[in-house]
């Protein structure tokens, strides 16, 4: 782990780190549900992991639901990434840098990017 990670991590909440990977300087990881990075990832510096909204509101009815970030194995986020609550990242991904990330992406060995990130390639391999 880098220098200057910051990991604000609630009582209840639930943190899963594999073996192998890698976690680069000045990330910040605010976790109050719960957190899943799988094997051999690499995360860069700059990244910012957040597992809530940090506020009451309601929309339209809608109650605020937990949703914990479970990253698979293998897989690389580039600097300055920011991952939001209820995201799942399949095993062999990349994540380009400066992508905005939430939602559940299901296939694996895709090239994920952008403000909000999609799928940019699929079919790909990293080492």
């Amino acid at each position: 782990m880098g220098r200057g990670c910051r990991f604000d991590i609630a009582e209840k909440a639930i943190v899963n780190i594999g073996k192998g990977g890698y976690i680069n300087v000045n990330s910040t990881f605010i976790i109050m549900h719960g957190l899943t990075i799988g094997d051999n990832c690499i995360i860069s510096w700059g990244c910012q992991f957040l597992d809530e909204d940090f506020h009451r509101i309601e929309y339209e009815g809608q109650k605020k639901v937990a949703n914990e970030i479970v990253i698979g194995n293998n897989v690389w986020i580039g600097c300055g990434v920011k991952i939001y609550k209820g995201t799942r990242i399949p095993d062999g991904s990349v994540i380009a840098a400066n992508s905005v990330v939430r939602g559940v992406f299901t296939k694996k060995n895709v090239l994920i990017g952008g403000h909000p990130a999609k799928i940019i390639k699929e079919k790909i391999n990293w080492k």
